[in-house]
């Protein structure tokens, strides 16, 4: 699971400085698409609106739905935008260019042989991150190639793979193995008998690790992931390449089947999802793809089991619990606070020739917050029942009888708001004007009529709808989206005067720009002379 940013460091200030965000993009799905979306190299892209607080561009537009950064994908087309047959050409041309070199069938193939070869001829090229038969090694003479490629090597393959390299971090963060322990110990005590693993590799390796070893469990998983390169070292049975920002799966129908075969198997019964999108990623893209995943477990459930929901685990920090909600409203946030995981970098890797992994409670750049508290902010979120999910007493746990579930010990009961509310391992305290517990860090502002950061701005605009404000809706739901088109087309109109009497200006204009020129050019020199005495 690749991390796009670097959110560590923004927990503490998220819950007030988030509710200064005037702008954004939100993701729209048509309810009768009568044209299908554009293809780019990852799938099926998404419509997105640009808004801002009041306002709306209303021109839609086209974008990857894996990658929010254009450097990885720059693929943009507006909605309306009517392209040419050359362009359309080059543009399939490029999608193919951008495929895995080898189809899910040759890797499959490859795989088989590799396992056959001895020891010393199992070789793999890291700067390809490819497995080499012996007809590849004159190829890649000139590569940092390894050899002595073991069996137990190939069984965990996100140790021998480089982390794909994203030109902002260039970094990775994957489970560490104690939480894929945790994870595997818990899904056996609920009794789960198959995983579809969701953006979660390493998860996937533990789990088939224990299958295979001498106390073989009996728990089986699917994984399934936007990374082709896991497709060298498993079968088709076992991997699907697959994008969970538009439900798309590269191998197409086949790679559809394996999934539905696994979620329909013994009638839909003992079967959860464990999901771990990157961070950074748009809820709502998620939820969509998650029902559709559902959907599909249900074709397999009776009548009878209608009312049954796919279990599931959601990974995702605490601070998107309402956005979660919106979508999953019987979902309910666990206490568990140290997932732990890995930070891989990419260049230290590439320098040493070996995987570097740190995990980042230890890392100077990635603790949490400004006090480097160990609890992680990233929560499971579910919906099986909390009181059957049992918290490690050792690891600092107890189960509250009020709320019927597993807090931490720093989690105190509320008797104002009737719940454990803290939700990042501190004692959290009760404001009686806003009615509600807030972080100790939090102070009431009499101004903004809310609890937030001492340090805030005031007045800012709040999250929720666009348009009004409020934060049980958004903005394509607002009850007053007709009278902001209005404003907006009047805002529109006027702008347009605005720009008529400049272009009737351009002299006078062309005059007042040499004097703002010659007036920045005096101030670059003073600077200058300011530098250097």
């Amino acid at each position: 699971m690749a991390a796009p940013r670097d959110w560590l460091g923004t927990v503490e200030a998220e819950g007030s400085a988030g509710r200064q965000a005037s702008s954004g993009v939100e993701v729209v799905f048509p309810s009768d698409p009568a044209t299908p979306a554009p293809l780019c190299p990852h799938g099926p892209t998404l419509l997105f609106v640009k808004v801002n607080q009041g306002k709306e561009e209303t021109r839609r537009f086209y974008a990857c739905s894996a990658c929010r950064d254009r450097k990885d994908c720059n693929f943009f087309q507006w909605e309306d935008e009517k392209l040419s047959g050359a362009r359309l050409a080059a543009r399939e041309a490029h999608n193919r260019k951008c495929q895995p070199p080898l189809s899910r069938t040759q890797c499959v193939e490859r795989y088989l042989k590799f396992i056959e070869l001895s020891l010393s001829q199992r070789k793999f090229c890291q700067r390809c991150q490819q497995l080499l038969l012996p007809d590849d090694w004159e190829k890649h003479q000139e590569h940092r190639v390894v050899g002595d490629i073991s069996i137990t090597q190939l069984k965990r393959p996100s140790q021998l793979l480089y982390p794909l390299e994203n030109k902002k971090t260039n970094a990775q963060y994957l489970f560490a193995d104690r939480s894929c322990q945790f994870l595997v110990d818990l899904l056996s005590t609920l009794g789960f008998t198959r995983v579809l693993c969701v953006g979660t590799p390493r998860l996937h390796e533990l789990i088939r690790l224990k299958a295979s070893g001498e106390k073989k469990s009996n728990i089986k998983s699917l994984l399934l992931d936007i990374d082709f390169r896991y497709s060298q070292f498993y079968m088709e049975d076992s991997f699907c390449h697959y994008n969970m920002f538009n439900h798309h799966f590269f191998d197409g129908k086949a790679a559809l089947e394996v999934c539905r075969t696994f979620l329909k198997e013994d009638k839909g019964e003992g079967v959860i999802m464990v999901t771990d999108p990157p961070f950074g990623g748009l809820v709502e893209p998620l939820a969509v793809t998650f029902k559709k995943l559902i959907a599909m477990w249900k074709e397999g459930q009776s009548q009878d089991s209608s009312h049954k929901e796919l279990p599931i685990f959601w990974i995702f920090p605490y601070f998107f619990e309402s956005r979660i909600h919106q979508f999953f409203p019987s979902f309910c946030m666990l206490d568990y606070q140290r997932f732990h995981r890995t930070f891989i970098c990419v260049d230290e890797a590439m320098k040493y020739g070996c995987m570097l992994e740190v995990d980042y409670d230890n890392h100077a750049l990635y603790k949490h917050g400004k006090t480097g508290r160990k609890q992680s902010p990233v929560r499971i979120f579910t919906n099986i029942p909390p009181n059957k999910i049992i918290l490690p007493s050792e690891e600092g746990y107890r189960f509250c009888p009020l709320c019927q579930r597993y807090v931490s010990l720093e989690n105190q009961h509320c008797e104002h708001c009737n719940s454990c509310t803290s939700k990042d391992g501190r004692k959290w305290n009760h404001c009686f004007l806003c009615k509600k517990c807030v972080k100790p860090s939090w102070i009431h502002c009499s101004i903004c009529s809310h609890c937030a950061l001492p340090n805030h701005s005031c007045g800012g605009p709040k999250d929720g709808c666009f348009i009004c404000g409020e934060l049980d809706h958004k903005r394509s739901t607002c009850p007053k989206i007709a009278t902001s088109k209005k404003a907006n087309k009047a805002v529109r109109k006027q702008k347009q005067r605005k720009s008529n009497k400049m272009k009737m200006g351009t002299t006078k204009g062309q005059s007042m720009n040499h004097t703002s020129v010659t007036r920045k050019k005096n101030k670059r020199e003073r600077a200058h002379q300011y530098l250097c005495s």
